[in-house]
């Protein structure tokens, strides 16, 4: 079975198993989805969530984020780690996108990675999430994910993201990551992966070797 016919298979087993799978950081609007993943950097989405829950009662629009106070922004983000390039980052994005967008966020590539504290990683979930355009979002679980599974075998974020979009069908880029999360959270962990009761797993390298 060749590594595509394997991927076919996978897919049909996520939508499934994960079928409402989507982004696990709390949003309400594009902003705050991109300020989010600015946090999540080394962080867990589920203590960023937790620090956001606040963080967007208290600043309300771009303009708020832009002209707030940098040592005030630093300590409420503190518990996010790497705090003080965090608010720096997220202060120069939005007086960017104020100067150069109109307060709007690109919807492209290029000028999303242009922006302070955005790599790839936040420049496709942005894309997939919030203009529909297909991404690959390379976290942790999803590389994990691919060099076990055997769609990669490459540790370098990018390598993995253009390892998967020459397997993977483009229609299921940004849906597959959010999945992959779903099942590095709940089957196939870091530490020690539940291959006994893992659903794909004579499609992985790693499960059936």
């Amino acid at each position: 079975m060749d590594i595509r016919e394997r991927v076919r298979h996978i897919i049909y087993i996520f939508d499934k198993t994960y079928g409402d799978a989507q982004c696990t950081l709390k949003y309400n609007k594009p902003l705050e989805l991109l300020i989010s993943t600015i946090l999540a950097a080394q962080c867990t989405d589920e203590r960023v969530n937790i620090v956001t829950e606040k963080l967007y009662k208290k600043y309300i629009s771009i303009s708020h984020f832009a002209n707030a106070d940098l040592n005030e922004l630093e300590e409420d983000i503190k518990p996010t780690g790497f705090f003080r390039n965090k608010a720096k980052n997220i202060k120069e994005t939005c007086r960017i996108l104020i100067d150069k967008y109109n307060g709007q966020i690109p919807d492209n590539m290029e000028d999303l990675l242009k922006l302070p504290g955005v790599g790839r990683k936040t420049a496709n979930l942005i894309l997939g999430d919030i203009y529909g355009i297909p991404g690959i979002v390379v976290d942790t679980h999803a590389k994990r994910l691919s060099n076990r599974i055997g769609l990669s075998n490459s540790s370098d974020a990018k390598k993995v993201e253009f390892d998967l979009m020459k397997v993977v069908p483009t229609e299921n880029w940004s849906k597959l990551c959010h999945q992959m999360v779903y099942h590095g959270r709940a089957v196939c962990k870091a530490r020690k992966p539940d291959c006994e009761n893992c659903k794909i797993i004579k499609y992985c390298n790693y499960g059936s070797s």
